[in-house]
């Protein structure tokens, strides 16, 4: 809470990043406490890809309502109708979410951008700082950082940069989880086991859906399984639980080897260094 405060009293647009996902979601808890009872001074932003769980979106809406925040939305589908982007060969949407969210940036004059990332999440992110500043073309420099000696932080920055601040960033799944636990954050359906068609591609559980073609080779099969993450339903996959409850899900999280990137996202395995070469780009 103490980073929220200190940060968000330099900025003068802040947003923070929200996409419906546990990450996201804890994220907006801490905010709503650090300010309570008043609402916090940050806008919310969503990059919408199109491919989104149903389920996401609705519990999006949900909770902006709940709380009575303000909402913009960039769409990657605006993008694709006008040919600002093109679909990927591979069909997935997420590495297509930077332009939208640098446009979105610049258009609301955002100065502070607040997002769940973790740094156990992926080694990319393991090299991000608390804050993080971007240049003018809203790319990340890993050998630029400041240093955030003393939990002390700077969002200082010039006009036409903004910084990118990672309250979790030293948060493991596992803390998550606890902390959804302690303090009963309502979350989307899917992060729970439950019945859904599925199908087995690239070693992953991906859900039978219009954004998803099952191939001649593939065998649709009805699992109970759950989420880890939250991306596009081309390219995130579920895992096989019967985890049905919060601290179920604490105690398989314990026992887990592999993080939730690592085992159910397709879109960083483009190449070894995938989210990298995404966030010098400028992606989240």
């Amino acid at each position: 809470m103490l980073v929220i405060r200190e940060v968000v009293a330099e900025l003068e647009r802040p947003v923070i990043l929200f996409s419906g996902g546990k990450d996201s979601a804890v994220l907006l808890h801490v905010a709503l406490k650090a300010y309570y009872p008043a609402k916090p001074p940050l806008t919310l932003l969503h990059v919408d890809t199109g491919h989104n769980f149903p389920e996401v979106l609705e519990y999006r809406d949900r909770q902006v309502g709940r709380y009575g925040l303000r909402l913009e939305v960039a769409r990657v589908q605006d993008y694709l109708d006008d040919g600002r982007l093109s679909e990927r060969a591979d069909g997935t949407r997420n590495p297509l979410q930077t332009l939208p969210l640098l446009d979105a940036i610049a258009e609301h004059r955002f100065d502070g951008v607040f997002g769940g990332a973790r740094r156990d999440e992926e080694k990319a992110r393991a090299k991000e700082r608390i804050v993080s500043l971007r240049n003018e073309f809203g790319q990340w420099d890993p050998r630029g950082q400041r240093p955030e000696l003393w939990s002390l932080f700077n969002p200082r920055h010039r006009p036409g940069e903004h910084v990118r601040v990672f309250p979790l960033s030293n948060w493991t799944e596992l803390d998550i989880w606890r902390y959804i636990e302690r303090e009963q954050i309502d979350l989307p359906s899917l992060y729970f086991a439950h019945e859904r068609e599925v199908f087995q591609r690239d070693g992953m559980w991906l859900a039978v859906g219009e954004h998803n073609t099952v191939r001649a080779n593939e065998t649709v099969e009805t699992r109970t399984v759950r989420y880890r993450t939250v991306g596009d339903m081309s390219c995130t996959g579920a895992v096989v639980s019967d985890a049905a409850a919060v601290d179920d899900i604490v105690r398989e999280t314990a026992l887990s080897t592999v993080s939730e990137r690592g085992a159910t996202r397709a879109d960083d395995r483009i190449t070894e260094a995938a989210m990298e070469d995404r966030k010098k780009e400028g992606y989240f």
